[in-house]
């Protein structure tokens, strides 16, 4: 159970890293109340996982979820560098995420 929360707030942690670009410095409103509320679901669940899991590693897959997904969601949203060099960094940054499962 404390993976499945750790990945869905890794989920909520892109949720308010792309929120940010939405807040317009925090002076959209709606789009300020989501982002605040995904950065506090983010930050409970992380804590439920963490009851569980090695700070290290709860700390660095959710850290790791919220890079990939941000990045991915970046390219697809805002037009960012999609080149094989960004891709290969965020391919390691996965193999580093699965490694941390493995030896936990």
């Amino acid at each position: 159970m404390s993976w499945t929360l750790l990945v869905i707030a890794g989920l909520f942690e892109t949720g308010w890293a792309i929120g940010l670009k939405y807040t317009d410095g925090f002076s959209r409103f709606w789009p300020s109340v989501a982002t605040a509320l995904a950065m506090i679901v983010s930050v409970v669940l992380l804590a439920l996982a963490m009851k569980e899991l090695p700070v290290g590693t709860a700390y660095a897959v959710w850290t790791g979820i919220g890079a990939i997904g941000t990045a991915l969601l970046g390219i697809w949203l805002f037009g960012d560098s999609a080149s094989a060099a960004r891709l290969a960094c965020l391919a390691m940054i996965a193999g580093g995420i699965v490694g941390l499962k493995i030896v936990s």
